[in-house]
């Protein structure tokens, strides 16, 4: 029988699993900040730019998904992070409108601003975009400033509003905390890692193989240094831990106690881990090896998700505040109605249909690796 607690669990699995997804797809922005840093060669910068333009709707239309998913399964989270910190997710939002602009006018005629201007708007996505995302990730365990007053349901008033924001900075507050820098840069040399395998995989050109070899031996050691100090940091956070009553504790070392406490998720990091190094060594050892994103790729969406698990899971404020420890986000105080969970996990059944057909459309558009001939041949290019 599915529990109200067992329907929490689920879902924040989703939620873990869609973010994990997002974070192998930003290889999309990943790729396109190395625009003009990998040639300065108009053929190559197009190939690059015509090899992202076929995956971006991916990454676009999963960040839509997990911010959906999210206000339907922990509305509380989507009010106040959404509602609260909203500086940090309108800048999301925008340099990811301003990839959509750049890819859709590049090579429009008519087009007064020059291609390179648009591409500076994907350079612009390809760093801000990770990095803003992976310092938001970051404050679910280094915690953000915010009060939750639930008795203001009960209040007169049309629009109860129960959660608020305790500073100015609306969201901006997780700039000053260098822990979220960590993690940050983490998802944008991981982006740019990933965005290099796939570029090796999907672009079939002898000139720039070699470049794209110089770049993963620059781009792959940094993210290594910032995760592994992440990591390091991680572990020995104190966390907010949850008591059956619902009241809320600082633990000391929480997050290593959580995956020590959890062999599963223990395995499922350890595995993302070796696969994306595989990966990476893969593509440094062999100059013609075309697998190596999909052992990254892997690597990348179990690592990420063992992270959103750890966050979440054991008894653990996913959302700790740092102004009222009592206000703190957890799956049992923060999540919609148990009728409406049942219901969305229904729905959720097709997801793997859904996944199908991705993969699907995936191999189609990328059963040709893309070269010059191609784009000389193409009507319709970015």
């Amino acid at each position: 029988m599915l529990t109200y607690t067992f329907l929490q669990h689920y879902w924040w699995f989703l939620i873990a699993l869609l973010g994990a997804l997002l974070v192998f797809l930003l290889f999309v922005q990943g790729a396109n900040s190395l625009i003009f840093s990998l040639s300065s060669d108009e053929k190559e910068r197009e190939l690059i730019v015509n090899s992202t333009g076929r995956k971006w709707e991916f990454t676009f239309t999963t960040l839509v998904t997990f911010g959906g998913a999210f206000f339907a399964s922990f509305p509380l989270f989507y009010s106040t992070s959404f509602g609260g910190a909203y500086w940090v997710w309108i800048l999301i939002l925008l340099s990811f409108v301003l990839q959509a602009v750049a890819y859709e006018y590049q090579s429009k005629p008519g087009n007064t601003l020059g291609r390179n201007t648009f591409r500076t708007f994907l350079v612009l996505n390809g760093i801000l975009g990770p990095l803003l995302l992976g310092m938001a990730v970051a404050t679910f365990f280094t915690g953000s400033p915010f009060v939750v007053e639930k008795d203001a349901l009960d209040a007169t008033g049309i629009s109860p509003v129960i959660s608020r924001w305790a500073t100015a900075w609306h969201g901006l507050d997780a700039l000053f905390n260098p822990v979220n820098y960590l993690l940050g840069f983490a998802v944008v040399f991981l982006a740019r890692t990933n965005g290099i395998l796939y570029m090796l995989n999907n672009i079939d050109d002898p000139s720039l193989r070699p470049k794209l070899h110089r770049a993963l031996r620059v781009n792959a050691p940094l993210f290594v240094l910032f995760f592994v100090a992440f990591v390091i940091v991680l572990m020995g956070l104190d966390g907010y831990a949850v008591a059956a009553n619902g009241e809320v504790s600082l633990e000391a070392h929480k997050y290593l106690h959580n995956l020590l406490s959890m062999p599963a998720t223990l395995n499922v990091f350890l595995t993302g881990v070796v696969l994306v190094l595989c990966g990476i060594g893969l593509a440094l050892t062999q100059k013609n090896e075309r697998r190596a994103i999909w052992l990254s790729g892997i690597g990348t969406t179990l690592a990420v998700l063992a992270i959103f698990l750890i966050a979440g899971y054991n008894h653990t404020c996913y959302y700790p505040s740092t102004t009222d420890m009592q206000s703190s986000l957890h799956l049992q105080n923060s999540c919609s109605s148990e009728f409406t969970l049942r219901t969305m996990s229904y729905v959720s059944l097709l997801i793997p249909f859904v996944l199908a057909y991705i993969a699907y459309a995936w191999h189609a558009i990328d059963s040709k690796k893309i070269d010059r001939n191609e784009l000389e041949n193409e009507e319709h290019k970015y």
